[in-house]
């Protein structure tokens, strides 16, 4: 399993590079290899991934390192549908970056696949609804994010007037923000779904739980900052410009409250 680990790492970081001279090239070929390597990585991903529900008989979502790993295969799936649909590659780029980071916390971290530390009896459909649809908001909010480093470096362009054949493969202004507007739109209302689903489950299954707990209220902070975005820019308050920093800013808040609430909190696993 470790050396299946180690070979998609190799193919990530070889589609990661040939994106990068698909950049600065312009060829079809690099960009066609670039494509099929990170299409590699998901095959093997979804390989070891369905070993691990086989050997597990669950699907493994139910500690930290397992939802990293089921991040970084929701953020490949998102990168590949993207590229298949809206042929913008330097958004495929960035999403992979992510998912590469996530993917060496995961293998080189000293977290390991271990039994779940959740008894089989607080095991439920509402406990995996609550994890998946969380896990699926932060891939979501992670397009929001990649939309608005696009925002900005396509405003950045514009500004300056130096147009080069590496701006054809950027999406225009609007594009990116629809991006990220609708990505937002829809990241709230999962994440909003999976804290109801959560604190059902916590009500139901657990007898010495807190909502003052750090996870549960990095969670509720979390989905807070991103509707507030998402209001004060239809209120005008926050400009195009200022959205897209503030979009960043969520997504580096929610990426914290997913490591570090973690640690502090009381009976979370990770989620």
């Amino acid at each position: 399993m470790a050396r299946l680990q180690e070979f998609m790492i190799v193919l990530y970081a070889l589609g990661l590079v040939f994106y990068l001279i698909d950049y600065f090239k312009k060829q079809k070929a690099v960009q066609r290899i670039a494509f099929w390597l990170i299409v590699a990585v998901w095959v093997t991903q979804t390989a070891i991934l369905t070993l691990y529900i086989v050997e597990m008989k669950r699907f493994p979502v139910l500690s930290l390192v397992e939802g990293i790993y089921f991040y970084v295969w929701l953020l490949v799936t998102l990168s590949i549908v993207f590229q298949l649909i809206y042929k913008v590659n330097f958004m495929v780029f960035f999403m992979n970056i992510i998912g590469f980071i996530f993917l060496m916390i995961h293998v080189f971290s000293n977290l390991k696949y271990t039994a779940s530390t959740v008894g089989d009896s607080l095991v439920s459909e509402v406990l995996f609804i609550h994890i998946t649809t969380a896990i699926l908001s932060y891939a979501v909010f992670a397009l929001a994010f990649v939309f608005a480093l696009l925002y900005l470096i396509v405003y950045k362009v514009l500004k300056k007037k130096k147009f080069t054949k590496q701006f054809s493969s950027l999406p225009n202004l609007h594009q990116t923000m629809m991006g990220m507007k609708m990505s937002i739109y829809t990241g709230i209302p999962i994440l909003f779904v999976s804290l109801i689903f959560g604190v059902q489950w916590a009500y139901v299954a657990l007898t010495d739980w807190s909502v003052f707990d750090m996870k549960i209220m990095g969670s509720f902070a979390v989905l807070l900052f991103y509707t507030g975005v998402i209001f004060f820019h239809y209120k005008g308050k926050l400009q195009p410009l200022e959205f897209a920093w503030m979009s960043i800013f969520a997504f580096l808040f929610t990426v914290v409250n997913f490591f570090l609430g973690s640690t502090l909190s009381q009976f979370h696993l990770w989620i």
